[in-house]
């Protein structure tokens, strides 16, 4: 019996949904050689800026991610890589404007640290890579929302798009904002991006110069977020602070 294309999807996103923290690390190579053979010819503070910019951008991704899980209620929105779970349909905040806004978020943190070695066939690949690959993960989760939540489901995936934010239907989400689950789940979030623009900066300046090189902006921008890692996993792991909510 032929398999229809929504199963296909729906079981590679099974695999994309369980390796999901490290598929991405597949690019490092298309990262690292874009860093390394960039040559902008642009004047120093022409460089800064751009490399500001894309922090921004990247940072930007993050805000839509810490958005979510601060207002996503318990059971909602979990980091669980071996099943999907929802306790409820969650429809309003983010979530009144795309269906995915994790996925949203995470794609725009890998779009700035793209723009970095300003090497225009680099954006492209993260582009067209993170719509096949969330794709296929979307595909897995919303036959299980489907599923599980039917009719309620059926209707708000027909007013909210997956990825393009419609910002007209915004409805706020009620309650408080968890900090708590933000700095809980997502603490390592603004590391990953300090570690990740470190890492091009110095591979792009150590081709440059043939040694070793980075520069002191993004070093400072890394041993800063590094630190403030360092302090989030003591005050978490050796002290209980921030736990998640649970259903």
């Amino acid at each position: 019996m032929p398999v229809k294309l929504l199963d296909h999807f729906t079981r590679s996103g099974d695999l994309f949904f369980r390796w999901r923290s490290y598929l991405p690390l597949l690019l490092l190579p298309a990262f690292v050689l874009a860093a390394s053979t960039g040559s902008r010819g642009w004047s120093p503070a022409a460089e800064v800026a751009w490399e500001l910019a894309s922090f921004g951008v990247a940072l930007l991704g993050l805000g839509v991610r810490v958005w979510t899980i601060g207002t996503a209620p318990a059971g909602t929105s979990e980091r669980s890589t071996r099943e999907t779970r929802a306790a409820s349909l969650n429809t309003l905040g983010p979530y009144s404007v795309v269906r995915h806004p994790l996925y949203l978020g995470s794609s725009i943190v890998a779009f700035g640290l793209s723009l970095f070695p300003a090497e225009w066939y680099l954006p492209v690949i993260v582009v067209l890579a993170g719509l096949l690959y969330h794709e296929r993960i979307a595909a897995r989760e919303e036959r299980f929302l489907e599923e599980r939540f039917g009719e309620d489901f059926r209707s708000w995936a027909e007013r909210v798009p997956a990825m393009m934010p419609a910002f007209s239907r915004y409805r706020a989400a009620g309650g408080r904002f968890q900090w708590g689950n933000v700095i809980g789940r997502e603490f390592h979030g603004l590391f990953a991006i300090g570690a990740g623009f470190f890492v091009l900066d110095a591979v792009q300046e150590s081709s440059r110069s043939g040694s070793f090189a980075v520069s002191r902006l993004w070093a400072a921008v890394f041993a800063a977020t590094a630190a403030l890692f360092l302090v989030m996993v003591v005050l978490k792991r050796g002290f209980g602070f921030f736990r998640t909510k649970t259903a």
